[in-house]
């Protein structure tokens, strides 16, 4: 048990920006502009995925009428963004990496991150193609097959997770200390389905969407389909850049760890501490921006958000009416119905009196 085994990861000891090959005002440098790059994530990244994944859900699961099947992956995707936002305040501050000496709590967090990361970039794709699918008239929507997509997309992501986990732990039972986050072969995994394969189809959903786009307004002339048809490939541009940028740093990161390999029990993340911060903090901010992206920047979000605030604002006029204002308002009412009454019982009076019968 004295020599330490080459898949155990860096970031379980207190080795964490306190490399002995560095100096003291060196290491002290990295911390701070970790520390620093923290702060301007949880300040400005950190509201807006954690606000605007919560205003997701409740202005979907809060609306008056049924859930449409984009409806469903959107609720379904913004619960998987807001686990990992969540627990990213776990991540972006824990910069000795305190919280994962203890190798069950370490195994936690990892399982718990693998599941949510791999269901919202599943999600994410799966939109895509469902939406390339229903513009080129491929297939129809109905619920019972978006009920069945997302269960198939969580169940992928656990068992995608649960049995790398499964075959690690049973190569290293007995170990102490160990952590399955860092065996070559997870990473490879999360690399290729997590990364490569996802902006694959990513890439090629929208190139399509983007021609059919392009063919549909060169046939209608485009005059009044223009605006339209802007929007529409700005979301997919937005959509497929931020992915792009979010998560390409942090795969570059772990591809290059992978292919050069640990040198002497050191990895990539223990040598440049503060890239390897800076990545893990890109990669978050992609949950953080979904929100924007695939609801603000689409036309029937902000249609529902609108009548969701006017039905919380009727709402909220009614409750704050108080028992006097709302006495007055009674009587008045049955005021002007007794008026009422009373002009009708004179007219009728009156044609009696000038009609007979």
């Amino acid at each position: 048990t004295g020599v330490r085994p080459q898949y155990l990861v860096w970031i379980y000891d207190d080795s964490y920006f306190h490399n002995p090959l560095r100096g003291p005002s060196e290491r002290q440098q990295h911390f701070a502009l970790s520390l620093f790059l923290s702060c301007l994530y949880t300040i400005f990244m950190f509201p807006v995925g954690f606000i605007g994944n919560i205003l997701i859900l409740v202005v979907n699961l809060g609306h008056g009428g049924r859930l449409t099947a984009p409806d469903l992956y959107f609720v379904n995707l913004a619960v998987a963004d807001l686990v990992l936002v969540a627990d990213s305040l776990i991540e972006v501050f824990n910069l000795k990496r305190g919280y994962y000496k203890k190798a069950v709590l370490c195994t936690f967090m990892a399982l718990f991150q693998q599941v949510n990361m791999y269901s919202s970039v599943f999600f994410l794709t799966w939109m895509s193609f469902d939406r390339f699918l229903v513009l080129t008239g491929s297939m129809g929507r109905s619920m019972s097959h978006a009920r069945l997509s997302c269960c198939l997309i969580w169940v992928s992501s656990s068992l995608l997770t649960v049995l790398p986990f499964a075959v690690a732990q049973a190569r290293h039972a007995g170990e102490q200390h160990f952590c399955f986050v860092n065996v070559s072969h997870v990473q490879w995994l999360e690399v290729t389905l997590g990364f490569l394969v996802p902006f694959c189809i990513l890439g090629l959903c929208y190139w399509r969407i983007g021609q059919v786009l392009l063919r549909s307004h060169r046939e209608h002339g485009g005059l009044d389909r223009r605006p339209r048809r802007q929007k529409a490939l700005r979301m997919i541009s937005a959509a497929v850049l931020v992915f792009f940028v979010c998560w390409l740093p942090e795969n570059v990161f772990v591809s290059v760890h992978l292919l050069r390999g640990e040198e002497d029990g050191s990895t990539l993340w223990h040598d440049y501490p503060l890239t390897g911060h800076a990545v893990s903090l890109a990669a978050f901010s992609n949950s953080c921006l979904n929100p924007l992206i695939y609801s603000f920047l689409g036309e029937t979000f902000r249609d529902k958000f609108r009548l969701f605030l006017r039905q919380r604002a009727s709402v909220q006029n009614v409750n704050s009416c108080n028992f006097s204002t709302g006495l007055k308002i009674l009587i008045r009412s049955v005021y002007v119905n007794i008026q009422r009454s009373s002009l009708l019982l004179t007219g009728s009076s009156i044609i009696k009196t000038f009609v007979p019968i």
